[in-house]
């Protein structure tokens, strides 16, 4: 086994039990996305009319993905905690390879997200939402959502370098989740003025929920729509893949040289 990969697991085990040591914290985080579940799909669900398609169920997929990027503020304020209490000079005076300190981080909140993220499924069942693609064709959705993940966390874990301030992560973090407001995680964005549905169009997580939205079945890819959302799939990975590449290469050049 390479020192990379042996160092990461070994880490992973550290943020794992991290995470074990605030119970109450991981219940929260994990509940979070089935209230608000119950509370849009029975209170906005009354009032917003799809046309052939069940409110609740055009919903889960919308809300597995704002959880999914919720990982950008999860890494940010976990990599501003480490530098702002030291944690992160200490790993650096330990032989241990600079890139496992954010790849663990990335790996145990991997961990933990594909746990939490069970919940959300089963009362998403309950309430009506049901996967009408093939096992294949799901088994993808889920690997999409999981990758757009780790990339939120890391682009997270260098935010969280650069702000080196509990607090500062703690705002930074906070102000977040307009993003899935800003999508079509929540609403159809066809409806929207033409300035606004080109952003919403051209957010990240405007790709990825319509990539889960088709492979689960729940809702056929919007015509006319900008680029990403129009091939939802090939948008995900892009949008995934450019967000690794862009921040989990400085993170790692940070944990290494220092903040």
């Amino acid at each position: 086994m390479s020192t990379l990969a042996y160092d990461t697991i070994a880490l992973t085990g550290r943020q794992l039990r991290r995470v074990r040591n605030s119970p109450g914290l991981a219940l929260l985080t994990q509940m979070m996305p089935v209230n608000m579940l119950l509370f849009f799909g029975y209170v906005f669900g009354s009032a917003l009319a799809l046309p052939g398609r069940e409110y609740r169920a055009f919903l889960v997929p919308g809300l597995l993905v704002s959880t999914a990027a919720g990982g950008l503020m999860t890494g940010m304020f976990q990599a501003a905690a480490d530098t702002h209490r030291g944690v992160t000079d200490r790993f650096r005076t330990l032989p241990v390879s600079r890139a496992a300190v954010p790849l663990a981080q990335a790996a145990a909140d991997l961990v933990v997200t594909a746990l939490g993220m069970v919940p959300l499924l089963l009362v998403g069942l309950a309430v009506g939402w049901r996967i009408e693609g093939s096992v294949p064709e799901a088994m993808g959705a889920v690997g999409l959502l999981l990758l757009f993940r780790f990339a939120c966390t890391c682009a997270g874990i260098h935010l969280g370098l650069l702000t080196r301030s509990e607090d500062a992560a703690g705002q930074l973090g906070a102000s977040s989740f307009v993003l899935p407001l800003l999508s079509d995680a929540y609403i159809p964005t066809g409806n929207l003025p033409g300035w606004l549905r080109t952003i919403a169009e051209w957010n990240p997580i405007s790709a990825v929920t319509t990539a889960l939205r088709d492979l689960f079945g729940n809702a056929p890819v919007p015509r006319g729509a900008a680029w990403p959302v129009a091939h939802p799939v090939a948008g995900a990975l892009v949008w995934s893949l450019a967000l690794i590449a862009v921040f989990l290469p400085p993170a790692v050049r940070r944990h290494g040289r220092g903040v």
